[in-house]
């Protein structure tokens, strides 16, 4: 419940905030390709979850700019030899980009605070609760591109990865693995470009 509180304020602080100049605010959605990286990912295969939230991009001139989000971002992975076998791992992630603007092409880069929401283990219709064997926090990174129209209207693709180990310590042996996403999403920034 506090972070849903959390999430809300951010949002209605960011809408505050948009009626300043160089401010705008945006929405977005789109897709995860998740999946497990690292020496312990053995068998972990792409699945596909859903992302969305808000952007608040903070302009520093025509061609720089700072933007956080929040987003709501389903990762995990699926099984590569059982696709019914899936993990999924509901975040409320937190980017805060460096935004290079270039004649409507930009490109993004930054630090990335994931926040653990839920986590279940799937097999077929069966779901188990997993959270409790995951930390909740996850380190990570974002570096993407896309391109912004006049309207408002914008598209981006951007890799996001871990630095962090999902699962915890168990009995003295840290499982080596962390979260892969590719991420294409389409957006709106109120006020236009």
């Amino acid at each position: 419940m506090k972070k849903v509180f959390l999430t809300l304020t951010m949002v209605a602080g960011m809408a505050s905030l948009s009626h300043a100049q160089g401010v705008k605010v945006g929405i977005k959605g789109g897709i995860n390709l998740a999946t497990f990286a690292g020496e312990d990912a053995d068998g972990a295969a792409l699945k596909v979850g859903p992302l969305a939230g808000v952007a608040l991009n903070l302009g520093i001139n025509d061609m720089f700019s700072v933007q956080p989000e929040v987003l709501y971002s389903v990762k995990g992975a699926q099984d590569e030899d059982d696709s019914d076998f899936k993990q999924n791992l509901n975040y409320i992630d937190i980017p805060v980009l460096l935004k290079v603007n270039a004649d409507g092409l930009f490109f993004e880069v930054g630090p990335q605070l994931g926040i653990l929401a839920s986590a279940k283990a799937k097999y077929n219709s069966e779901e188990v609760d997993i959270k409790d064997l995951l930390n909740t926090v996850d380190f990570g990174y974002v570096a993407g591109l896309g391109y912004q129209l006049d309207n408002g209207f914008n598209l981006g693709l951007r890799y996001n990865g871990g630095i962090t180990n999902p699962p915890k310590e168990i009995m003295g042996y840290q499982t080596k693995t962390r979260n892969s996403a590719f991420q294409f999403y389409l957006g709106y920034m109120f006020g236009g470009k």
